[in-house]
């Protein structure tokens, strides 16, 4: 199980609504390590309501250079994209051009991060209106909502280095 965690509430100043960060890890399997994924999404809760929310994350996506369902970015290879994570101390931070957010991860999510070196952002433009941020998220329901065609198909996928504070 995991919990989202909200990006921003303005919700009224704002198309996209409230933004929520969610992480999870994926294996160990025989073939590949723990694997940790990060997704963005909105609530779809802005002041336009849902689909001018997906519209504004579309074109808040393609202002970073991010093809929505087509291909993973490398962000390492591609760093004009403007995305950033800070990973330390059981916490991932996420900078972006239109958010900035900070959420707890599991020390299992934190070891995979580092380790791998990278993560795997998803952002979605479809909203998930019933992962609230501060409740509990069940494992078949992130399944159900990740795995979702339509989901996988309209969202932007990230490749994304993982820094840390150097000291």
């Amino acid at each position: 199980m995991t919990t989202p965690h909200t990006v921003s509430a303005a919700r009224s100043d704002n198309p996209l609504g409230t933004l929520t960060v969610v992480p999870w890890t994926i294996g160990p399997t025989a073939e590949t390590p723990v694997t940790p994924f990060l997704m963005v999404y909105s609530l779809g809760d802005g002041r336009d309501g849902p689909e001018a929310g997906e519209e504004a994350m579309r074109a808040a996506l393609d202002g970073m250079g991010l093809s929505i369902g087509e291909r993973v970015v490398d962000a390492a290879v591609e760093r004009g994209t403007g995305a950033h994570l800070l990973v330390e101390a059981q916490r991932a931070v996420l900078t972006m051009p239109f958010m900035k957010a900070q959420c707890p991860v599991p020390a299992e999510w934190e070891a995979a991060a580092k380790e791998n070196g990278h993560v795997f952002l998803i952002c979605s433009v479809r909203p998930w209106p019933d992962a609230v941020p501060g409740e509990p998220v069940s494992e078949q329901k992130l399944k159900s909502f990740v795995t979702d065609d339509q989901v996988v198909a309209a969202a932007a996928h990230v490749r994304l280095p993982v820094r840390r504070l150097q000291g």
